[in-house]
């Protein structure tokens, strides 16, 4: 995809990584939405973008908010007449420490910013992408997604597990139906923020969060702006065979885009059962549901 004169929507665009991206969009030409719930840091965003010649709409939205998420569409499409391109990026970690002594309305509302935000926002702007059967939704991976699972932070990494194979899922819903729309997940890396900073900021969240330390200044940490470069880079060679996959910051994407047909014919770059016997789908084979 070519963004310029296109429209991109990137959700939590107020600092870091939601920020780069907004940047790197606005810079090869897209009108960039900057969406989140700090206004005065999307308004930030939004004067970088313009300082720099570029496009920009701030739209204060809180993702969990159905009502608030539509109204942003409602908003973008008056605008600007168009969606191109979503990258749902706004994440939540608040709750650290073990499931037995999680508050389950901290809990839950991790969830709901991460998983329900993203749902909800791809819900949003599916009806108009449908219609003009041209679009890519861009889910953000993280800690506890496609890696692993992530040891006292269960609610962010469950919903981020959960986003992976919600974006597949959405992914072959658009190939059923015979949509032109593409789906992917984007892992950004351990980067400095907000969020991961606040990670270790007390005794408690330390004990369970102290590989954050280790990473801090390792060659694990990625700069903000490595997402937007890596998703640039994504955006040229997007194509159905890469549909509802799931790629890294570091990826090598010159790599992808030669073999395209090896990753489709052997679905890789996705969620899998590994056993004994190999790698399964979602259905180990001798227990397939029958197809009429």
């Amino acid at each position: 995809m070519e963004l310029a004169g296109k429209t991109a929507v990137v959700t939590g665009a107020g600092t870091s990584v939601g920020r780069a991206l907004a940047l790197e969009f606005a810079r090869a030409g897209a009108n960039a939405v900057c969406c989140g719930r700090r206004k005065e840091k999307l308004q930030e965003t939004v004067r970088l973008i313009e300082e720099n010649g570029g496009s920009a709409l701030a739209v204060p939205t809180d993702v969990s908010d159905w009502s608030e998420v539509r109204s942003m569409v409602d908003a973008v499409l008056q605008r600007f007449s168009r969606i191109d391109l979503l990258f749902n990026n706004a994440g939540s970690f608040r709750f650290v420490g073990p499931l037995w002594e999680a508050d389950p309305e901290e809990w839950w509302a991790d969830v709901r910013t991460n998983l329900l935000g993203s749902m909800q926002c791809c819900r949003a702007v599916l009806p108009h992408m449908i219609e003009r059967n041209s679009g890519i939704l861009i889910n953000m991976d993280g800690g506890g997604g496609s890696l692993g699972p992530n040891i006292g932070g269960s609610a962010y990494g469950c919903s981020k597990a959960a986003i992976c194979r919600l974006t597949e899922g959405l992914a072959r819903e658009l190939e059923r139906e015979g949509h032109g729309i593409l789906a992917f997940c984007m892992m950004p890396g351990f980067v400095r923020s907000e969020m991961t900073d606040s990670l270790t900021a007390t005794p408690e969240r330390l004990k369970w969060q102290r590989h954050v330390i280790g990473m801090r200044g390792s060659p694990a940490e990625f700069p903000a702006d490595a997402c937007a470069k890596a998703t640039m880079e994504l955006l040229r060679i997007a194509g159905p065979e890469l549909n509802g996959r799931i790629f890294y910051v570091d990826t090598d994407f010159q790599r992808i885009g030669k073999n395209k047909s090896v990753i489709q014919q052997e679905d890789l770059y996705v969620l899998h059962l590994m056993t004994l016997d190999g790698v399964l789908g979602a259905w180990p084979k001798k227990a397939a549901p029958e197809v009429h």
